[in-house]
Parts: structure tokens; C-alpha cells; sequence
């Protein structure tokens, strides 16, 4: 491995090649499903005033507590934002989208950052995909909102993807806060025996103690209460459409008590992605409904659910299956020998890229076998020769990268169908 004076900040990275190419596919696909159901773009700063997520995410989690990357620069304190749905509702509050009426849906994409240990599929600089739906407490909105996901996944050739499900339920003291002093009662006696983060969130975040991923702690959480057994009349009955709503829209799904999301904004509908490739932290993605967020902000009591996939753990995934959403593959190449076949070249690779053809060329003078294993390196469907003798007879070969390297002579103005016939196979 070639090295530098200078590298990159651990915990960050560069995508270029296939990743590269499957990170820009990823985002095209982003703008091409979301717009189908009524999403519109968004692009919110990547950092904030500070207070923006200790009152969204929670004081007490560990998101705020210690992973934050928190500056001063001046009498404001700002962050760099470790997760985008705060800024969107900010955006939206700050924008009076309210007052447009009806419901507000919007997507992102972007990075985010947190300062935590780097490990596979988890990045200090990382991106996210998300969509924000606000204005409704629909529970079909729900299950569309989870089955844009699990489409979404389909789109850029990810299968096997597995849907967790969950309720924690509203603040409503006969609702979570009565869930969180059953968690706590029975947990009190074995206290000692979970492990030293699970005992710090006991009073501050005792939720997080279910998703515990400490084998010894999970074994004494099997038979803690169930959130889904406490859920008031409203949650529960919300719970109950939104399930069949996901069934109705072709969704699998398994109901995961343990499932309670660590940002505190959320609220009733919980929802986790899951892939295998990842490993034991199997999430790629996941989301769920923060009914008070808007109102925690400044703003009405307003409805939304949105959720954000992780486009590092998407890659991964991407890999292991082998999804081919790996950029636009190059159709054609161009090897010429001589400057006058050169010039002439280059007007034919204008030609085809206008005609909606991905094409390139060599710009270094090389020789036609140096010429032809760059088009085998790029991958190239087909490739048009042309040298000076061809050139002054009119002439130019096309040849078949794609069957046994077949090749035929045409008139240099025919190229662009003889390209076309190749093509469309693909």
C-alpha cells in the first residue's frame, strides 16, 4: 500500500472505484424512489447549535454524553450533527412548512458524525439516506414509511433484509413512563449482575438496558416486561393497523420487544433493517414515529415518523450479495492510433454521450495493446478502433467486448448504430 505525509482522520474514509460508483448509484436510486411517494429533497447544514440535539436525541444518551463532536468558535456552541431528523424538524419549524398544509414529506441524504470507536460498518464520518414524513399520525403512514424501506432496499439489489418491529408506546402515564417503573422494579433485584453501562442507564435511560447487545445482560432481560403488554388502549390499537398495514403492503416482519431505539425523541412505531453480512450489529437501517418532537422544538404538537439508512452498512451488505449497483458501466471505448484518428475520436465519443451513451477514450498515447487492456480493465461493452489508414478510408471497427471479441469494418457515420445493436443486450 502506497503511503503518504498526510492520511485520512481514522474512523473516515475515501470512496472511489465500486464503492464510489455504488455510493452515487445509491443516492440516484434515493431521488428516484422517494419522489414516487411525494418526497421532495431537502438539505440541512451539517452542523447545528448544540442545544438542537440534547433536546431531540436526550441529554442523557449516549449519542450527547459522549459521542458529539461539539465546538465553541465563538458565543455559540455548535455540533456537527450526529443524526439529520432534528435538523429537518428544525428546517421545518424555522420555514413554516405548517403552513403549507397537509402532510410534509421530505428526504435527505448526507453525513453525519459521531466520535466512537471505528469498526466495520461504523464510521466517525458516515452517511445516511432518510425520509421525513410530518403531519400525520396515519398508522398506514407507518407502514409506508417502513415498506419505502424495504422497497428502497430492493432498488439497489439488496435481498434478505429482515424487519423488526415494535411499540414503546406514548408519554401518557398509563403508557411508557408505567412501562419504565415495571422495567425498573424488576430489574432492581439483579441490578448488580448486568454490566457496568447497563447499570449507569438504569435510572437516567433504563430502556436501553432491553437492547443491551452483553450476552450476560440479555440472558437477565429475557423475562423483563414486554412493551407491547403496556401499551395504553391508543398505542396498542395503533400498533395493531400499523402491523396489518405492513402486512397489506407485502411486508415480513418479526415483533421484537427488545427493540426500543436509542434516541429519545421516539414514540409508539419502532422499526429496525437487518442484514446478516453485518455481523452480530446486524441493523442497516431504521427509524420509527417522535410524535413530540415538533412540539419538544418550539412548534405544535405535530405527528411524524421517518427513518435513516446507514449507506456504510448498505455497502457492505451490497458486497456480500453481490448487487450490481455499481455505477453506470462504461459502454464504450475508444483506441486510436495517430493524431488525425485521435481528433476524430474524440468528436466520436461527443457523439455517442450525447446520444446517451457512456463513453471514454485515451488521452495518453499509448499503444493499441496498452489501449485495448485499459477497455478490458474498465469493463467495456464494446470498443471503436480507429487508426489513420481506416480514418482516410471512412472506416472505423467496432468490436463486441461481449461476444468472444467479435468485430466488424462499418462507415465511420454508421458507428453509432453499429454501437446500438451491441447494447441492448445489456
Amino acid at each position: 500500500m502506497a503511503t503518504t505525509g498526510i492520511r485520512a482522520i481514522e474512523g473516515t474514509r475515501d470512496y472511489f472505484g465500486n464503492d464510489g460508483n455504488r455510493f452515487d448509484k445509491i443516492e440516484t436510486f434515493a431521488a428516484d424512489l422517494f419522489s414516487r411517494y411525494g418526497y421532495a429533497r431537502i438539505r440541512t447544514p451539517v452542523f447545528e447549535r448544540s442545544e438542537l440535539f440534547a433536546r431531540s436525541i436526550g441529554a442523557a444518551t449516549d449519542i450527547v454524553e459522549k459521542e458529539m463532536y461539539t465546538f465553541t468558535p465563538g458565543s455559540d456552541t455548535i455540533t456537527l450533527r450526529p443524526e439529520n431528523t432534528a435538523g429537518v424538524v428544525r428546517a421545518y419549524l424555522q420555514h413554516s412548512m405548517e403552513k403549507q398544509g397537509g402532510l410534509t414529506k421530505l428526504w435527505y441524504a448526507g453525513p453525519m458524525f459521531r466520535r466512537e470507536r471505528p469498526q466495520k460498518g461504523r464510521q466517525r464520518q458516515f452517511h445516511q439516506i432518510g425520509i421525513e414524513a410530518i403531519g400525520s399520525s396515519d398508522p398506514l403512514l407507518d407502514a409506508e414509511v417502513v415498506s419505502v424501506g424495504m422497497r428502497f432496499y430492493e432498488f439497489v439489489g439488496i435481498g434478505n433484509v429482515g424487519l423488526r418491529l415494535n411499540s414503546i408506546g406514548c408519554q401518557k402515564p398509563e403508557c411508557r413512563p408505567l412501562f419504565r417503573q415495571l422495567l425498573r422494579d424488576a430489574i432492581r433485584p439483579n441490578l448488580d449482575k448486568y454490566c457496568k453501562t447497563c447499570q449507569n442507564r438504569f435510572e437516567r435511560n433504563v430502556l436501553r438496558i432491553i437492547d443491551c447487545k452483553n450476552p450476560e445482560c440479555q440472558k437477565l432481560s429475557a423475562t423483563l416486561p414486554k412493551s407491547y403488554d403496556s401499551l395504553c388502549p391508543e398505542c396498542a390499537d395503533h400498533f395493531e393497523r400499523t402491523k396489518e398495514g405492513v402486512s397489506a403492503l407485502g411486508g415480513e416482519y418479526t415483533i421484537d420487544h427488545t427493540l426500543v431505539r436509542g434516541l429519545d425523541y421516539y414514540t409508539k412505531t419502532v422499526f429496525e433493517y437487518t442484514h446478516d453480512a453485518l455481523g452480530a450489529q446486524n441493523a442497516i437501517g431504521g427509524g420509527g414515529r417522535y410524535d413530540g418532537l415538533v412540539e419538544e422544538l418550539g412548534g405544535k404538537p405535530t405527528p411524524a415518523i421517518g427513518f435513516a439508512l446507514g449507506i456504510e452498512r448498505m455497502l457492505i451488505a451490497m458486497e456480500a450479495v453481490g448487487a450490481c449497483a455499481c455505477g453506470y458501466p462504461l459502454q464504450v471505448y475508444g483506441v486510436s492510433l495517430g493524431d488525425s484518428a485521435r481528433r476524430a475520436m474524440a468528436g466520436l465519443i461527443a457523439r455517442l454521450r450525447e446520444a446517451g451513451i457512456s463513453a471514454d477514450m485515451d488521452y495518453e498515447g499509448r499503444s493499441m495493446k496498452s489501449q485495448m487492456r485499459a477497455a478490458n480493465r474498465r469493463e467495456a461493452m464494446c470498443c471503436l478502433i480507429l487508426g489513420e489508414n481506416e480514418l482516410a478510408e471512412g472506416k472505423i471497427s467496432v468490436k463486441d467486448m461481449l461476444d468472444d471479441g467479435g468485430q466488424e469494418v462499418v462507415d465511420i457515420f454508421d458507428c453509432l448504430d453499429a454501437v446500438r445493436k451491441i447494447l441492448p443486450r445489456i
